[in-house]
């Protein structure tokens, strides 16, 4: 029982640090969109693939704390429909201030908190239910992959 407490409280947290994480992904998308539709069009789709291992990582947690299918597909949902929220409230509120001090600020505080819930809350259930080698595993490959696409993309 007490296990499936902290698991629901995982998969909870996950769903509340990807919402705040869609957010800005939202208006960032809806901005790139908007300078050039292309680009926008790359990054939806790229932020939809993405979306889907967030939706897992948000659902399998509830769903093996509950056994409730409906429930976990909901919060997973939520956190999710969340971007497209973002894109609009974004559109009206930050419109008018954006430049690139208001950008880096958005986004230095989503990674932040991203970071925070990734180390706290992740992590140490990750190795509580999973093997403790994969996770490492896991955040060094994650880690490389990201050196990667930023040296690919500085050379493009």
């Amino acid at each position: 029982m007490l296990q499936n407490s902290a698991l629901k409280r995982t998969g909870i947290f996950t769903a509340l640090a990807i919402g705040i994480h869609n957010f800005p992904e939202g208006f960032a998308t809806f901005i790139s969109a908007l300078d050039d539709l292309s680009l926008g069009v790359s990054i939806a789709l790229a932020i939809a693939i993405h979306n889907i291992p967030e939706g897992m990582a948000v659902s399998l947690p509830i769903y093996h704390a509950t056994g409730n299918r409906k429930s976990a597909f909901w919060y997973a949902f939520i956190s999710g429909l969340v971007e497209p929220v973002g894109a609009i409230v974004g559109f009206f509120l930050l419109l008018p201030l954006m430049g690139e001090l208001t950008l880096g600020i958005t986004f230095g505080m989503v990674a932040g908190i991203m970071v925070y819930i990734s180390f706290d809350e992740l992590l140490p259930s990750a190795r509580m239910y999973g093997n403790a080698h994969t996770t490492i595993l896991g955040i060094v490959l994650g880690m490389l992959v990201m050196a990667v696409s930023l040296v690919a993309f500085k050379l493009i």
